[in-house]
Formats: structure tokens, sequence, C-alpha cells
């Protein structure tokens, strides 16, 4: 429950903000998933973006409509999709970014650089424990 209320916590901060921009956090994951690795297929994706299959669905479905990423055959298996950005979804990660950053730098300053640093770690320590069972 406490990881649960830290995570609501950090999204009450960033939800206001995204919905400025108008995305959902979901929609903000995929994006900032497709701006650092710019091909993918969705399975890929689901999994970098910690979503399930049928939500990234919809996901994508809005973001294809919206023009923020493009659709294509994969060329050697035209049962897969390849997800990329458009041009308009670069643009839009390029505005968001900022906002996110300063809302990540300001998430750092209320808890301390080292504190949040240490978080991190411990965070990545649990994932790496749970994951080897």
């Amino acid at each position: 429950m406490q990881l649960l209320r830290a995570r609501e916590a950090a999204m009450e901060q960033f939800r206001p903000m995204l919905r400025e921009h108008g995305l959902t956090e979901q929609q903000w994951r995929v994006l900032r998933v497709l701006a650092a690795d710019e091909h993918l297929d969705a399975g890929e994706l689901a999994k970098r973006c910690f979503l399930l299959g049928p939500s990234l669905s919809r996901i994508l479905q809005a973001l294809v409509s919206d023009n923020l990423i493009k659709r294509t055959a994969d060329p050697n298996d035209q049962r897969r999709s390849i997800l990329c950005l458009t041009s308009a979804g670069r643009r839009r990660c390029k505005k968001v970014g900022p906002d996110a950053e300063a809302l990540y730098q300001s998430i750092e300053g209320q808890f301390g650089k080292q504190k949040l640093a240490e978080l991190y770690q411990l965070l990545s320590e649990l994932t790496d424990t749970i994951n080897q069972q």
C-alpha cells in the first residue's frame, strides 16, 4: 500500500500538467518510450510501458488518431505492427518534456537529491529481488 501511496502522490503532481498538454499518464508513457526507442512493436512497447495489451491497444488508437504515432506493418512479419512517433509526436514530447522535468526537479527539491537517489536505488533493488524469484 505504501508503494501505491507514493506512486499516487507523484502522479498527482503530473496529471494536471499532462491534462494541459492533452495527454493521459499512459499516453505520456508511450510517447516517452517511443521517443527513446524510435521503432518498437506493440508487444515490446507494452512491456516497456508496463501496460497490458488491451490497454495499449486503446491508447494506440487514440495516439494514432491524434497523429502522434504511426503504425506500419513489419516488413518481415505482416502480422506485427511497428510503432514510431510522427513529427507531431516528437514536437509534443519536446513540449511536454521541460514541464515534466520541472516537476521532477520540484520533487527532488522537496524530497532531497540524495534521498531521491537512495529511493531510486532501493526501488531498483526491490524490483531485482522480486524478479529473481
